[in-house]
């Protein structure tokens, strides 16, 4: 008898340690969701306030090149400016700077100190490494010995993430494809790049620097594009690592050519860019620097483009003054 009550006992009491485990692990479900809700929709939350600090400023005041100049925009739509009203575009602001978005840029610009500079932005929507050469190159003219150009670029990103595993990958639309794919597709994207790079230098005898930006990534280095809806790829970061690999030897190729890392710079900025228990969370800017498409920035991130390349040019531009 005792042993019957003994066994009841046991029992009741295990089924109410079950029942304080299952409200506890419910109650825990139901602050994840929600916070999982926060942490989904905080990317959507444009930031309020510029980059500051993400370029040192610059010497503006010492030597440039008194002789004329012209800027070339080339590529996809991270040049053409996509995603952001014309005048905050990365190639517009590199031109002349809105002085009421960003006071502390202020004459931070080309046409400050190279006023007779022109521009021209052949870049399109879309577009990927071959239509660069096949179209774009073409609509450069041929420039004169006393014209140096300022040649801005983006390039290969639209050749990876085609056609958003719509279709099977193939060169040039490689979205979902295998590294050892990659390894060859990759070598193939370099090459067109190098191509559109000699032929850039032949339309400028009288010299050209070229800014070459590499690739920036969305899922901040998780890899997990499936996570902002799309198809989920095996392979996304090591495809991406080799392709940003191919651009820095690119780089290393011409001696005009000049890499513009805005890959590390979006590291904390993309679609995990509110979970602060990553090591790449920026505490005191934790925002979201893409455009509600993925691909390509919002206005916070064209700017942040604008000061990596303005970075880059006046460190070609000022060590030849000094």
């Amino acid at each position: 008898m005792d042993a019957k009550i003994n066994r009841q006992v046991r029992w009741y009491g295990f089924r109410w340690r079950f029942l304080l485990v299952f409200i506890i692990f419910t109650a825990s479900l139901g602050w994840y969701i929600d916070h999982r809700k926060d942490i989904d929709s905080q990317p959507l939350q444009m930031p309020k306030n510029d980059t500051g600090a993400v370029v040192a400023k610059t010497p503006i005041d010492s030597h440039w090149p008194d002789q004329k100049h012209v800027l070339i925009g080339l590529g996809d739509s991270i040049t053409r400016g996509y995603g952001t009203v014309k005048e905050l575009s990365y190639f517009n602001m590199l031109i002349k700077n809105n002085d009421y978005q960003y006071p502390d840029m202020k004459n931070e610009e080309l046409s400050h100190v190279l006023p007779r500079m022109k521009a021209r932005n052949f870049a399109e929507n879309c577009s990927v490494s071959a239509e660069h050469i096949k179209y774009q190159l073409l609509r450069i003219p041929q420039y004169e010995n006393d014209v140096r150009g300022i040649v801005v670029i983006t390039s290969g990103g639209n050749d990876l993430i085609h056609n958003y595993g719509q279709s099977e990958p193939v060169d040039g639309a490689m979205y979902g494809c295998t590294y050892e794919q990659a390894v060859i597709w990759t070598e193939n994207v370099k090459s067109r790049i190098r191509q559109l790079l000699q032929g850039v230098n032949e339309k400028f005898p009288g010299r050209c620097e070229i800014f070459l930006a590499n690739l920036y990534d969305p899922t901040d280095g998780v890899g997990d594009p499936q996570h902002a809806g799309l198809p989920k790829w095996k392979d996304c970061m090591e495809v991406l690592d080799l392709m940003n690999n191919k651009i820095a030897e690119l780089c290393d190729e011409f001696d005009n050519v000049h890499l513009v890392d805005i890959h590390s710079e979006f590291i904390g900025h993309g679609i995990h860019c509110a979970e602060s228990w990553r090591d790449f969370y920026h505490a005191d800017d934790p925002t979201y620097w893409f455009y509600y498409n993925l691909e390509d920035p919002n206005w916070r991130g064209y700017d942040a483009i604008r000061r990596l390349f303005w970075l880059e040019i006046t460190k070609v531009f000022t060590k030849e003054g000094n």
